[in-house]
């Protein structure tokens, strides 16, 4: 049998004003109840989501066409890969913000309605001045806003390497969390082939395959797991799996990202991507040896790493900025382009 998820950290006592850095700094999920029950967006859809997305077309006068991700009743709600993996389940199409919505609400009465999700639209571009009613104090942070709207939907668990601060606004999710750790348990799918972006887990979490899958059920032993309604925050740290699921006819979640790192630091992914073209298939003995390599030079750098190099002479080896990110992207550019 396989083991119940634990409920997530919660927290009913945070200021939506002056969020904590420690709280912003966590290195576990943590649930904020009723963070932001006071929104205007909150409200509306308490009332009704023919009211939500009323307050919503407010602030799209440009009525700018928005990416919908669609797929087939067929699908359940789950945005996935096709049969053989060849491509998706779905297909992506730019309707006006205002037809997705109309759309949203004519099937909220459908039993089997067609799945629609219209997923990461940025805020500042697309509803200029729903911040301005509608917002968080993140301190200093510069972060990235965006809204995800749509009926009953499952997004399959994944990482993202930004923070994450997820806030419900109409409808309800049911978000399930792993730690990073548990990439070998989760059975992801290809790196370079995925539904929005991100490599997935390939296990269908309402009816897991432990037969193929026999390592999720360690997975579980450690998974996390909560209910959020409108009003609610989540608190995702940086690299934490999360699959998350809508549970009404009608849900919008606005999110906000950040990194804790400069914004010239380009993503590890694009590291990974490199290491398997160029590490991954040496003889065993050479990969040793490069994992000693990585190890001296990135996972267990320190003072001593470069301190016998004269300064003006340690190039790469310095503490890095953005003109000197630059050069070095110009040079591996250089290089693989040979």
């Amino acid at each position: 049998m396989a083991a119940t998820p634990s409920p997530v950290a919660e927290r009913a006592d945070i200021d939506p004003r002056a969020l904590p850095d420690a709280l912003l700094h966590s290195g576990q999920p943590v649930v904020l109840r009723g963070l932001v029950a006071d929104w205007p967006v909150v409200r509306a859809a308490r009332d009704s989501p023919h009211a939500a997305c009323a307050y919503l077309a407010r602030f799209d006068p440009a009525r700018m066409p928005v990416v919908a991700t669609v797929g087939p009743p067929e699908i359940g709600g789950r945005f996935f890969y096709n049969a053989d993996m060849s491509g998706f389940n779905f297909r992506q199409q730019q309707v006006p913000l205002r037809v997705a919505l109309d759309t949203l609400l004519k099937n909220l009465e459908q039993d089997a309605p067609p799945a629609i999700y219209i997923a990461s639209t940025s805020l500042e571009s697309f509803l200029p001045g729903f911040r301005a009613e509608n917002d968080l104090d993140l301190g200093d942070r510069n972060p990235l806003a965006s809204i995800w709207i749509g009926n009953r939907t499952r997004i399959a668990a994944h990482q993202d390497v930004p923070d994450n601060l997820a806030c419900v606004v109409a409808g309800r999710r049911r978000i399930t969390l792993f730690p990073p750790q548990q990439l070998r348990n989760l059975y992801i799918g290809p790196l370079d082939l995925t539904p929005a972006g991100q490599p997935v887990s390939l296990v269908d979490f309402a009816a897991p395959d432990f037969n193929r899958f026999p390592r999720f059920a360690q997975a579980l032993e450690h998974a996390q797991v909560v209910e959020l309604d409108a009003g609610d925050a989540l608190l995702i740290p940086s690299m934490w799996w999360h699959h998350i699921e809508a549970l009404e006819g009608f849900n919008a979640l606005v999110n906000y990202w950040w990194r804790q790192t400069p914004e010239w630091m380009d993503t590890p992914m694009n590291a990974l991507m490199l290491a398997l073209m160029t590490v991954r298939d040496l003889p065993a003995d050479q990969r040793a040896v490069w994992r000693d390599v990585f190890d001296h030079y990135v996972f267990e750098a320190d003072d001593a790493t470069a301190n016998h190099i004269p300064e003006t002479a340690r190039g790469a080896l310095a503490p890095l900025d953005a003109d000197a990110v630059r050069r070095l992207r110009a040079r591996l550019l250089k290089r693989l382009n040979r």
